[in-house]
């Protein structure tokens, strides 16, 4: 054979010999790739061994066998998620509103409704006594209704009664918890854009690994939710349709917070509105919510409960610099208290975070139908 290389030249062998020494070589590289078989590479699928590696790794190992009611809890939460929203002709939110009774800042709510008559639907669960109510938008809006009691199960049964009025309406794509105290920031079309035009829920959710996070976990809840998995996170969540669907859904996550995370559990004070939405979305679909509320809560007194504001404490200055924070803030509960903090990413860009906010005390109301035309000024 003749192998030309520009003009220099190979010198010739004899045909015979060639083909044996090459006949040779090919048969000493199968021999030894059968003796000593490779164990982690793509030969494996020509030489078949059982010391090939690919074939004793299985594509899934699960850490335990599953019950039965986990097996048919995730096939159903994944029949959900994968499944493709059903689009509406007209889009609407759900202003869903959690009050022990008639609800201070309707006259704010009227003036940020006004004219988008047809963007959204208002739901109100009233626990304790009956609401009044004077705005048109209101009225005919409760709900059937219990009594909640804080820090009880009885809040997340509350949740899953407004949801599950507000799910009735196809055209309901997003829906937004509120309590009494809770007012606008910004203008109705901003909301509704903000809300409507991602596709992630916004449900506050970090771990804590100190005394008022991991500290009251239960191992009752075991094994379904183990303590590496458990979260906390304000109440205040803004979800998409088809994360309202799924917590209507769920039975098996829902039963272990109400059996084990209750006020005086083994000597824990464990809150289920607390834990258990951002638990659930941590462990079913973690990167379909932003880790933060739309709704602003000022927890920087170290209190029980966060900074209620006061009449004269509502200032154009005080809802303009609320409505520019752009950075999400959790502290951990141990010795370290540790800061973390993530941008506040809207379809990748850099937004400001909160779109309501609370706690306003009554008294304030004038105050901020006085400003809102100017500080919900896009």
């Amino acid at each position: 054979m003749l192998i030309m290389s520009g003009s220099r030249q190979r010198p010739h062998l004899k045909r015979p010999i060639w083909i044996i020494v090459l006949v040779s070589l090919v048969s000493i590289c199968l021999i030894g790739a059968y003796i000593y078989p490779p164990r982690s590479s793509a030969a494996c699928y020509v030489f078949s061994s059982r010391d090939c590696s690919i074939y004793e790794q299985p594509i899934h190992v699960p850490s335990r066998e599953l019950t039965d009611d986990e097996t048919a809890a995730q096939v159903v939460i994944r029949e959900i998620l994968k499944t493709p929203p059903v689009h509406s002709k007209n889009p609407k939110i759900a202003f869903m509103f959690l009050t022990p009774g008639s609800l201070p800042f309707e006259k704010l709510w009227d003036r940020f409704f006004h004219g988008h008559e047809d963007r959204f639907t208002v739901y109100v669960h009233a626990s304790s006594e009956k609401p009044v109510h004077v705005s048109r938008y209101f009225i005919g809006r409760d709900i059937r209704s219990e009594k909640v009691i804080w820090g009880k199960i009885s809040m997340v049964d509350a949740e899953k009664r407004l949801l599950g009025h507000a799910l009735e309406d196809p055209n309901n794509q997003h829906f937004v918890l509120l309590s009494d105290s809770c007012v606008p920031l910004h203008n109705f079309d901003y909301v509704y854009n903000y809300l409507m035009f991602t596709n992630i829920s916004y449900i506050d959710c970090f771990e804590d690994p100190g005394p008022h996070g991991n500290g009251r976990y239960s191992d009752h809840m075991m094994p379904e939710v183990e303590v590496k998995d458990f979260r906390k996170g304000a109440q205040w969540f803004s979800m998409k349709r088809q994360h309202a669907i799924i917590v209507m859904a769920d039975s098996l996550y829902y039963t272990k917070f109400k059996l084990y995370c209750r006020p005086g559990m083994e000597g824990r004070n464990c809150y289920a509105d607390e834990h258990y939405l951002p638990t659930l979305f941590n462990m079913i679909d973690p990167t379909g919510i932003a880790n933060w509320s739309v709704t602003h809560v000022d927890w920087s007194e170290g209190k029980w409960h966060p900074k209620a504001y006061r009449a004269q404490d509502v200032s154009y200055e005080l809802l303009r610099n609320i409505t520019a924070i752009d950075m999400s803030y959790h502290v951990t509960s141990n010795e370290k208290k540790k800061m973390m903090i993530q941008p506040c990413l809207w379809n990748g860009v850099k937004r400001p975070c909160y779109l309501f906010a609370r706690k306003f005390y009554p008294e304030a109301l004038d105050n901020l139908l006085h400003l809102f035309s100017n500080y919900t000024r896009v």
